[in-house]
């Protein structure tokens, strides 16, 4: 394993010029923010915080992603599209941040924007095979490669989306998977992806200041959905297209956190006969909040969820096949049992009534 010094070199550049755009433009963003009203008030028990705070953030994120990306990496036709696609994202969630829009729109421009960059390249072409013991090691998708592209990022996109519940969760949940990605890209020579997702962690990482509890601006749907389809779309291009059994596992230990709440939610939804879509309060963040641990408590146990998993990850790229397989059935072990536990918890528990930190689960279950 040999990480080619040059390529450090650009990825470290391109965090550091994201970092301070986002920095510099979050307060810009903010007062942009309250001028055209895309300010979240509280209005249900799902909500945390307890006076208007200014959303849209994840347009200060965006912007210092596109910076650092335009500077550091080629123009070439798969990252046109993909940022054609970030671009459609980014002001669906700007309309929304403002007008509150509804679920089917937005889930059909989400899909358009998703096609424009499956279209464009970033697209899961083969798919690692369960079956150990086949002579074929992957599976060949063929024309599926599109749907299963594109239900991928969508998917994805509103994983991230669902967890923006307490403030500087999902900014923080994406950092880290953003520095996975960066991690592993960098080990395997994937020196395009490791670029791009520099730059995403260092538009994260200059946000965070302003999200942390107490939040100054959430990041609303214009950020938690970019980060996602960013997080989704490169995932894409740095690491299904390796043939290998373990790899089909690492975009799902990297982005577990928002695909095991997502994934349970809809369980919980359908079990109880309603719409996948309807909104409630029995997330993840909200369950440690009834449970009695504080914002900034529960925020810290989700970030070293992330990271173990995030560190799973790069240990199943590294790690011979024999070792990587035994240590992902330590992990799904250890993971059954946490689902035990998660689902023995009812989370019906109101919070508490003098609860004065803020939040951001606005409008984290806006339908998608």
């Amino acid at each position: 394993m040999s990480i080619q010094t040059n390529l450090l070199g650009t990825a470290a550049a391109a965090l550091l010029a994201a970092a301070v755009v986002a920095l510099i433009s979050t307060p810009v963003v903010r007062r942009l923010a309250f001028r055209v009203g895309a300010v979240d008030v509280p209005k249900d028990n799902r909500r945390m915080h307890d006076h208007p705070i200014p959303r849209m953030g994840g347009l200060a994120i965006f912007l210092a992603f596109l910076l650092s990306a335009l500077i550091f990496l080629p123009l070439t036709q798969q990252l046109r599209t993909m940022l054609m696609g970030a671009v459609i994202i980014v002001v669906l969630g700007i309309f929304d941040d403002i007008y509150a829009l509804p679920a089917l729109p937005k889930l059909l421009v989400q899909i358009a924007a998703a096609l424009v960059a499956v279209l464009g390249g970033s697209r899961i072409v083969i798919l690692s095979n369960f079956n150990i013991f086949s002579s074929e090691p992957y599976w060949e998708l063929g024309w599926l490669s599109v749907p299963i592209s594109v239900f991928w990022i969508v998917g994805i996109t509103n994983a991230v989306n669902l967890i923006d519940g307490l403030d500087g969760l999902a900014c923080g949940v994406s950092t880290i998977s953003s520095m996975t990605l960066l991690v592993i890209a960098l080990i395997v020579s994937e020196p395009d992806v490791a670029v791009l997702m520099a730059a995403l962690s260092g538009a994260c990482i200059g946000f965070l200041p302003y999200n942390l509890n107490p939040a100054k601006i959430f990041m609303g749907d214009t950020g938690a959905t970019f980060l996602g389809f960013v997080l989704a779309a490169v995932s894409i291009q740095g690491l299904f297209k390796f043939h290998m059994i373990i790899s089909f596992a690492v975009p799902f230990l990297m982005l577990g956190l928002p695909i095991f709440d997502t994934t349970f939610a809809i369980l919980r939804r359908l079990a109880r006969g309603q719409s996948p879509m309807t909104p409630d309060r029995g997330h993840i963040h909200h369950r440690l909040i009834d449970m009695g641990f504080s914002q900034k408590q529960a925020v810290a146990m989700l970030y070293l969820i992330s990271a173990i998993l995030g560190l799973s990850a790069v240990v199943l790229t590294t790690n011979g096949t024999i070792k990587a397989m035994i240590f992902l059935a330590a992990l799904c072990a250890a993971g059954s049992v946490a689902s035990v536990v998660y689902l023995g918890h009812n989370g019906k528990h109101p919070p508490k009534s003098g609860d004065k930190e803020h939040s951001d689960h606005s409008r984290e279950e806006s339908g998608t």
